[in-house]
């Protein structure tokens, strides 16, 4: 059995419109919204023992705002091939997934399709169609290796977004 926590960023700012894209940073709405997470995780046992990362520093900044609440420390790797990455990029990215529970951390719109064509049937929720940030999904799959894991064959054990996380 393989698990995945598949996060989109939280909430960045748009103070700077000069600001390239990939060094945008969290808001302060983002901020709280990553700890809220790391909270709403820690507190369900959704600990992963890895974390794949876009390398942008909207994905990174979530990390670190979830990170503080989680037993342990996940080893995280950065991936430039996260960024903005579509559905089979992304799937490429978590074939080489190494623990048994994999936190992924990306953008949308990649994330949001990934996340549909993961799952064999969908979350009962309006916001997993839209994905917003800090939107995230725990799927299991019924595999022994990375390596196995496919479109379709992940089984939803939940979603949330974060203004549904009671801080």
């Amino acid at each position: 059995m393989k698990r995945l926590i598949l996060t989109r960023h939280a909430k960045s700012s748009w103070d700077d419109p000069t600001m390239a894209d990939h060094d945008r940073p969290l808001n302060e709405r983002g901020k709280a919204a990553a700890a809220d997470l790391g909270q709403w995780l820690a507190s369900r046992g959704y600990v992963p023992e890895e974390v794949l990362c876009s390398d942008a520093l909207r994905t990174r900044k979530t990390f670190s705002g979830i990170a503080p609440a989680l037993p342990g420390t996940p080893v995280l790797e950065l991936k430039p091939a996260l960024y903005h990455a579509g559905p089979d990029v992304m799937m490429a990215v978590l074939r080489h997934g190494k623990a048994d529970t994999v936190m992924m951390i990306g953008h949308n719109p990649g994330i949001a399709e990934f996340a549909h064509r993961l799952v064999s049937k969908t979350p009962p929720s309006h916001d997993f169609t839209r994905y917003p940030t800090g939107a995230t999904l725990v799927v299991d799959f019924a595999i022994d290796s990375w390596a196995d894991v496919g479109f379709g064959q992940g089984v939803p054990v939940d979603f949330v977004v974060p203004r549904e996380i009671d801080a």
